[in-house]
């Protein structure tokens, strides 16, 4: 559970909540099933139409995921720089069927390590597994990227849509003009919330979860150049001490991962 994540949509729940209840005579004034009903709706057709299904369920998978915690974070490079450099004394030590044991018995398959393993094992240049796992991890961001589009073009109609509701509430209300003019007020109120659901679901959801998921994605696309640049070493037989010094060039100085150069094991500065 990414806690920074839910602490933040409930605080701005929770700030909504409370400015309508303490400016609002009635607060069942800004509850409206119809307008909620077109600006939903209208947001889902506009993504179908844009989109085609199974990309319209990811996002929603995204949506699901925005409370969640990442499995690649900042946080985490170090850990792939350590995997790096402790596969570069594997190879060292054992050659490559040591290191495709150790690859193998990590708990968390990753299917880009298991990619870069099989160049190694076909003994590909150096320069050919920089341009193949660069190509990969490229080609793999560009499809993951394809429900944050999804999220984006929803958190872009669901404000016009609300204003869509809001026309529709005005026009009704204009035709009952001569009728109830007393009632004016109400139904321009009721119309006006339809823009508010549209840029509450735009501003609150749809593109927060969008900017979310696509920094989660940079975060990925990175540890995996990470892992691209790490197998090109291996490619070229560098050793444990020249991986680190060289991975560490490419971290945050905060990040940095240190590798003690007598008794094993590592520090993080």
């Amino acid at each position: 559970m990414s806690f920074p994540t839910l602490l933040g949509f409930l605080a701005g729940v929770l700030l909504l909540v409370g400015a309508v209840a303490l400016s609002a005579q009635n607060p069942l004034t800004f509850f409206s099933f119809s307008s909620m009903l077109i600006v939903l709706g209208g947001t889902l057709a506009s993504a179908y139409i844009s989109y085609e299904a199974r990309y319209v369920a990811l996002a929603f998978k995204e949506l699901v995921r925005l409370f969640s915690q990442p499995k690649a974070g900042r946080a985490k490079l170090p850990a792939t720089v350590e995997r790096i450099v402790d596969w570069g004394g594997v190879l060292k030590q054992s050659g490559l069927p040591g290191l495709e044991t150790r690859i193998g018995a990590e708990p968390e398959p990753d299917p880009f390590a298991f990619y870069g393993l099989d160049l190694l094992l076909r003994d590909y240049p150096a320069q050919d597994v920089r341009d193949m796992l660069e190509t990969t991890a490229e080609t793999s961001f560009d499809r993951e990227m394809v429900p944050v589009g999804v999220l984006k073009t929803m958190g872009g109609a669901a404000p016009a849509f609300g204003m869509v509701g809001t026309l529709i509430g005005l026009i009704v209300m204009l035709e009952s003009i001569g009728e109830d003019s007393g009632q004016l007020g109400a139904g321009l109120a009721v119309a006006l919330v339809t823009t508010l659901y549209g840029v509450l679901l735009s501003r609150l959801v749809f593109l927060p979860a969008a900017s979310k998921a696509q920094q989660r994605l940079e975060i990925k696309r990175f540890g995996n150049e990470l892992l691209a640049e790490g197998f090109v070493m291996l490619a070229e037989k560098r050793s444990p001490q020249f991986i680190a010094d060289r991975m560490n060039g490419f971290l945050d100085p905060a990040i940095r991962y240190e590798r003690r150069r007598k008794g094993g094991g590592a520090t993080r500065a």
